[in-house]
């Protein structure tokens, strides 16, 4: 079972916004989608790129080489050249503290 990492505190953590943290060796990226928070694994199914490189439409994240869309809050494609989901992981906010752990190995 992974721990709880610590992304960053919620007050510095404004909507709009996102961080990357490691996870267990992942690269994690933790969005405020309108004060709710979310975590996808930062790289594209399509090739392996990281995907924080590009634009952020509201809960969608766009590829920044080849334009897939990826649901923030889902992991969903949601346009090809994307098919196959980005993994989802849990968040959660503990005094104060925006944290997010990789349960997928649990």
């Amino acid at each position: 079972m992974s721990d709880w990492i610590t992304v960053c505190a919620a007050s510095e953590f404004p909507p709009g916004t996102h961080r990357v943290v490691d996870v267990d060796g992942a690269q994690i990226a933790v969005f405020n989608v309108n004060g709710s928070y979310y975590a996808i694994e930062d790289v594209c199914t399509h090739d392996g790129g990281i995907l924080t490189g590009g634009p952020v439409d509201n809960d969608q994240i766009i590829c920044p080489r080849h334009g897939a869309r990826f649901s923030i809050l889902t992991g969903e494609a949601l346009s090809p050249p994307a098919y196959e989901p980005v993994a989802t992981l849990p968040v959660r906010v503990q005094d104060g503290i925006v944290e997010v752990r990789d349960d997928r190995w649990d």
